[in-house]
């Protein structure tokens, strides 16, 4: 529940608290241990996640930009806009 919802350190403690009142739940020593470890690997668990649910490619890099023919045969080819666009795709992994 922690990681899903990628909870801040005011929701983690809320959620903690909750816990520990719980019929069954955690002990108020477990929360600790769960909330330290929660705020010194919060980035790794949130990054591997997502590398989880990523399928195949992703979008590594992308550059773009808008040119305008400034001579041509034809006059009205002159000041027509043409978007480049260069993407780049990485593999999950790598």
């Amino acid at each position: 529940s922690i990681a899903s919802a990628d909870m801040d350190l005011n929701q983690l403690d809320a959620f903690l608290t909750a816990q520990t009142k719980k019929q069954g739940g955690i002990t108020s020593d477990q929360a600790a241990v769960i909330a330290k470890f929660w705020k010194n690997h919060r980035m790794k668990i949130h990054d591997s996640l997502i590398n989880q649910s990523r399928w195949d490619n992703f979008l590594k890099n992308m550059n773009w930009r808008v040119d305008l023919k400034s001579q041509s045969r034809h006059i009205d080819q002159i000041n027509t806009p043409v978007a480049i666009v260069e993407m780049e795709l990485g593999k999950n992994g790598q």
